[in-house]
């Protein structure tokens, strides 16, 4: 079952290690984050991991409204709209 947000849970110890340079934690299963990606800040002494959301409709629409429309209509080239032939199914 999924945690929410604020929901409180008792803590548990985890496993630190080295990855490379990097410091890693072995995260129980119990605290399963959604994604492939998080977010991570300091609050103090506390790291404060959490999911990286996809964005919404109106995050991806506001992007679309950003970027640069398509060219001038000579840059698209022109399809010719052939006629379907007609075929005896059966």
């Amino acid at each position: 079952m999924p945690q929410h947000r604020h929901s409180k849970t008792p803590p548990k110890e985890a496993k630190l290690f080295r990855n490379n340079c990097s410091q890693a934690v072995r995260i129980p299963v119990e605290f399963d984050l959604p994604g492939e990606k998080v977010l991570i800040s300091r609050e103090g002494d506390r790291l404060v991991i959490e999911p990286v959301r996809k964005p919404g409709l109106s995050a991806l629409l506001a992007q679309w409204a950003q970027e640069p429309p398509l060219g001038p209509e000579e840059d698209i080239p022109k399809i010719d709209d052939m006629p379907v032939k007609s075929e005896k199914l059966f």
